[in-house]
């Protein structure tokens, strides 16, 4: 449960999420639109005021050009250099009425008109600080309700986008467990139709029946190879034994047993390939099972054991997954090999050109040997290696070390936790030493 929630915390803090960039793309949308309705909004009601501000002084104008042809005097005005010099340049080269915004000062701006009257300039003034000071309230307005609108967008947007996020993490979880083996998985999402993630999951789970059908077939065909061959080599061992000993014979008798160890090796991956076979545990030295293993599988090893190790594990799977591995090694490495033994941990290593890299990527795989380098073979003894080392519960890893040369490394479970001893009995109580009488 602790690790669930674990996981799920750290999903919603992953910023690479998809949730969050589809989040973030519609925060970037809605800025987007506030800002153009803002600056729409903005626009329209400043041309409103300056509309309204020049028709208030142009009212103002006239009432002062009316007061000034009835009378003959001019009402007061502002003083000529407080006039824009631009709206004075614009009326007197024009002749004409004439309107100038002045945000000279921009907290009291005016809105002037003037125009020439018998060689004079009249002008006068409009207040256009509570025009500004509303427009400045609305931006203000538009901003904080854009916040808040993405304040409630942005999370739902997050929420709406975990369902799609949901289906492609299933979709992932289905890819992890086929790249682990498991070709049972699937994603099983066929209900839903018409979108892009419906596709991923069929591509998915088509990839993964066509997988487990191609593997099936091949490992039927193994089986059936090897159940067919191991007719005809019975009868080719029992004629071999009535050839009469001579140079022919003794090839003859070499390529049967090879032949005999490639059927019985098939036969071995068949069994694996089922998954019925069961480990038959025992607390096993390690030192004196890897020991002879490694003399059987050949000459001149290198041997290294730390402490006294024991591993509770099948001796017989051990055997055979130690040999391999040091047969693997003599054949297609070079000298000297070196068998290290860790507490739990054995270690198998040669100095040649080390393992290719499909076999490092992908794992041993049947009938492929990797590179040339590395010699001929049948790609079988890594493949059956690697299955055995599954029967007993051990995990076997394939690397290349710094200096060169290929590295096996077999990680058997360690020994299981010692219970607890019983609480000893009390004592029964001392008995007295009788006296004399």
């Amino acid at each position: 449960m602790g690790h669930a929630v674990a996981r799920a915390v750290r999903g919603l803090l992953n910023w690479r999420s998809l949730r969050w960039k589809i989040a973030a793309l519609v925060a970037m949308a809605s800025c987007a639109v506030a800002m153009a309705v803002g600056a729409l909004v903005h626009q329209s009601t400043f041309e409103r005021s300056m509309s309204l501000g020049r028709a208030r002084a142009f009212t103002e104008l006239l009432y002062v050009v009316d007061e000034y042809r009835r009378t003959g005097v001019m009402p007061a005005e502002p003083e000529s250099e407080q006039i824009p010099p631009a709206l004075l340049r614009q009326v007197q080269s024009t002749g004409r009425f004439g309107t100038w915004y002045d945000d000279r000062n921009p907290d009291i701006p005016w809105m002037w008109a003037a125009r020439p009257v018998d060689g004079q300039v009249p002008a006068v003034r409009v207040d256009m600080g509570s025009e500004m000071r509303g427009l400045r309230a609305l931006d203000r307005h538009i901003v904080i309700a854009s916040l808040l609108v993405l304040a409630v967008v942005v999370p739902l947007a997050a929420l709406a986008a975990e369902l799609p996020n949901r289906r492609l993490r299933r979709v992932a979880r289905t890819a992890r467990r086929l790249a682990d083996g498991d070709l049972d998985a699937r994603s099983m999402m066929g209900g839903r139709r018409g979108d892009e993630i419906t596709e991923i999951s069929a591509t998915v789970d088509s990839m993964a029946d066509s997988l487990r059908d191609r593997l099936l077939t091949e490992q039927s065909f193994t089986a059936d190879v090897a159940h067919e061959l191991r007719t005809p080599l019975t009868g080719l061992v029992f004629s071999m034994e009535l050839l009469p000993d001579g140079e022919a014979t003794d090839l003859v008798r070499d390529r049967v047993r090879v032949l005999r160890a490639l059927v019985e090796d098939l036969l071995e991956i068949s069994r694996l390939d089922v998954g019925g076979e069961r480990a038959d545990r025992a607390l096993v030295p390690l030192d004196r099972v890897v020991a002879e293993s490694a003399d059987r599988a050949g000459l001149g090893i290198r041997l290294t054991v730390t402490g006294d190790p024991v591993a509770e594990t099948d001796p017989r799977r051990l055997d055979r997954i130690i040999t391999n591995l040091v047969a693997n090694a003599c054949r297609h490495g070079r000298p000297p090999v070196e068998v290290t033994v860790s507490g739990t941990t054995i270690v198998v290593r040669d100095h040649g050109p080390g393992f290719p890299d499909e076999v490092l990527a992908e794992g041993p795989q049947r009938f492929r040997t990797g590179a040339a380098e590395r010699g001929h073979g049948h790609g079988l003894g890594l493949t059956i290696a690697a299955g055995q080392a599954r029967v007993i519960g051990a995990t076997l890893t394939f690397a290349n070390a710094p200096d060169g040369g290929a590295m096996a490394t077999l990680c058997l479970p360690p020994l299981p936790p010692l219970p607890p001893l019983p609480p000893l009995p009390p004592l029964p109580p001392t008995a007295g030493i009788a006296g004399e009488s």
